[in-house]
């Protein structure tokens, strides 16, 4: 009896295996999009949800610094969803910052930047759908961009009333330059790189420290598709063509700066640090040189203690 329920058991076994590799995808556009698109709509789902939280809740659920926590928290369970098949950039500036520079093939930037976009929307869909009533009961049923009860800072940035569009696009810039900057630096193998195991929690930690010191401009969107998707989204659900003309037109701000930001942020830390690492065997001949010294200082030490 026990040898036929061990066989019928490994008989089973067999036929799961079978049918995992029948269903598992070998393509791998079609795999980094579907991974790209899940981490980014994780990662949608907890930021715009900490925002609702706070929004339709008045402060009783939550303030500021509980968005910077979502959108932190958020970065890092996208990475660990979809960072070893895609890398879970979760942000087109990352994207087109990484082409740039040879990270990433251009061919495979359509598929991140598509996938983002519509894990986004997604995300934004979902918020707005488990949100729904809470939304409605704080506006009373009127979707509007601007004003007291205004909605529409849920799901996409706006500025803050006194900044400029060249205030805002400055700022969009220098806040995306400096995410790049400290992604390649936790990324630098030459440098001092974050632990494999810990990359998710620090650059989750990355995104909240953005957040805590330069988000209150205009919402420290510094990435494209997290902005546009949702924007997108409630144009479509009833906030209307508002959300395009609110902020001077301010839409276009959080598409071109991040990506123009990302590049220079990069680059900066490529140029004044990475450039200058020293090559690998010139990093090899003064480890043993260092080790050649100490063992010459160690006999001579020895040596002098025969001496005495």
């Amino acid at each position: 009896m026990k040898d036929f329920s061990q066989s019928d058991q490994g008989v089973s076994q067999r036929q799961g295996t079978l049918v995992t590799r029948s269903v598992r995808l070998r393509n791998e556009l079609v795999r980094v999009g579907l991974a790209e698109c899940l981490c980014t709509y994780v990662m949608m789902v907890f930021g715009l949800g900490s925002v609702a939280q706070v929004v339709t809740g008045q402060g009783a659920f939550g303030h500021y610094i509980s968005i910077n926590l979502g959108f932190g928290l958020g970065v890092a369970m996208g990475i660990h969803v979809g960072g070893k098949v895609s890398g879970a950039h979760m942000n087109a500036a990352v994207s087109f910052a990484m082409c740039t520079y040879g990270r990433l093939v251009w061919k495979m930037l359509p598929v991140y930047v598509f996938s983002q976009l519509l894990g986004s929307f997604l995300a934004a869909g979902t918020v707005y759908a488990v949100y729904y009533e809470a939304i409605h009961d704080y506006c009373g049923g009127n979707l509007t961009v601007t004003g007291v009860k205004a909605t529409a800072g849920i799901f996409a940035t706006y500025p803050a009333p006194y900044l400029s569009l060249l205030g805002g696009f400055i700022d969009q810039v220098f806040g995306t330059a400096m995410l790049l900057l400290c992604l390649m630096a936790l990324s630098d193998q030459k440098n001092k790189p974050a632990a494999a195991s810990s990359e998710p929690a620090i650059v989750g930690v990355l995104v909240l420290l953005i957040g805590i010191s330069l988000g209150s401009n205009s919402g420290y969107a510094i990435n494209p598709t997290r902005d546009i998707g949702p924007r997108l989204f409630t144009a479509i659900a009833g906030w209307g063509p508002d959300v395009f003309r609110s902020g001077n037109g301010w839409w276009w701000v959080p598409i071109v700066a991040p990506t123009i930001g990302g590049v220079l942020g990069a680059g900066i830390y490529k140029l004044l640090v990475e450039l200058h690492h020293p090559p690998v065997f010139e990093t090899c001949t003064s480890v043993e040189k260092l080790e050649e010294e100490t063992a010459s200082l160690e006999k001579q030490n020895i040596d002098n203690d025969v001496c005495v």
